[in-house]
């Protein structure tokens, strides 16, 4: 079962931040704000999740989430390019590892 918190402490940091939160100026800018778009991106990045039959722990779902949200804006190369890389340093020994001393 998904934790109800999340959405209570999106609504209490809003109140709380109220006097910071200036919609008129995001849409002079251009900026959608809870509109078709946000709600059509949500429903794009969740659609997976409604597979009938599937089931989801929420970190799982919540990796789906952000690489379906990389794919969407295309910044998948660069993120696979960064995750290939630190896989890379993961795997390879440091360059000074023969000076290292056993203390065991």
């Amino acid at each position: 079962m998904i934790n109800a918190r999340p959405p209570t402490k999106a609504c209490q940091y809003l109140n709380s931040n109220a006097d910071f939160v200036h919609y008129d100026r995001a849409l002079a800018a251009g900026r959608p704000i809870a509109s078709g778009v946000i709600e059509g991106a949500a429903r794009h990045l969740t659609d997976r999740l409604d597979i009938t039959g599937s089931r989801w722990s929420v970190p799982g779902a919540e990796a789906l989430l952000i690489l379906r949200a990389v794919i969407s804006n295309d910044d998948f190369p660069a993120y696979w390019n960064f995750h290939v890389q630190a896989e890379h340093r993961g795997l390879q020994p440091a360059a000074d590892q023969a000076n290292y001393k056993l203390t065991a």
